[in-house]
């Protein structure tokens, strides 16, 4: 084991940027952990994890890659890179090698999100345009914040992150929970999420789990404290 403090990589999900990690960043710093959280592109699988595995390999030193929603199902692909020593799901996504996020998804009900999804399209170089969706702004303070408060979620509705539609049917390349050590916090009132997705894979991957009660998917904004405790003891224990 290294001596030196990993690094902590935050990635965010769909439908919100690293400003959301924003309360847990400042959790972090005030415990002199090293922290960076860089944007998630956001339009497609195998290119988001590419792009996270490249920022972690950049880093000297160990990393902790953290990921909220879609943002765990890249971390389970980028976690592969040499100097990552642990993985940390918030409210995420932790699919097996070879599965989508649609298939793993698909065990359970779906959640509300599903149905307050909005289309949208973007231009492909080359290509016919490809698909984007956010949540329809009505629906965004229920479906993706319900324990924010309401002068909050009315800007983060506005200021959504579009996902490349694609994404749900891509396989992950990798699963690095299987070598690498793993921890999960599980949003038990998530309603884009369903809990019995987050609950289900994050048993499977081993990883130690914690749960918060009436917490929505918007945890890291609601509960950073909680939140960056996960993370403080991934870091403890990777050190």
């Amino acid at each position: 084991m290294t001596t030196s403090v990993p690094t902590v990589v935050l990635v965010h999900g769909a439908f919100a940027d690293a400003t959301s990690w924003s309360g847990v960043i400042a959790e972090l710093q005030a415990h002199g952990i090293p922290v960076i959280a860089p944007p998630n592109p956001l339009r497609g699988l195998a290119a988001d994890a590419a792009y996270v595995a490249s920022v972690a390999a950049q880093i000297d030193g160990p990393v902790v890659l953290v990921g909220h929603s879609y943002g765990g199902a890249l971390i389970t692909v980028a976690g592969t890179t040499e100097n990552v020593v642990g993985l940390v799901y918030v409210a995420a996504y932790v699919p097996e090698e070879g599965e989508s996020l649609g298939e793993l998804q698909g065990r359970f009900p779906d959640s509300p999100l599903v149905s307050n999804l909005k289309q949208w399209t973007y231009p492909v170089p080359g290509a016919d345009p490809a698909v984007e969706v956010t949540i329809a702004q009505d629906a965004f303070p229920s479906v993706f914040a319900a324990d924010v408060s309401e002068d909050v979620t009315k800007v983060l509705a506005v200021a959504q992150r579009p996902l490349a539609a694609a994404v749900f049917e891509e396989k992950a390349a990798a699963a690095a929970w299987k070598t690498k050590p793993s921890w999960a916090l599980v949003a038990d009132a998530d309603h884009a999420i369903n809990p019995e997705v987050q609950r289900f894979a994050a048993e499977r991957a081993g990883a130690t789990v914690v749960e918060i009660e009436g917490a929505s998917h918007a945890v890291a904004v609601s509960r950073p404290q909680e939140v960056a405790g996960l993370i403080r003891d991934a870091v403890g224990a990777t050190s």
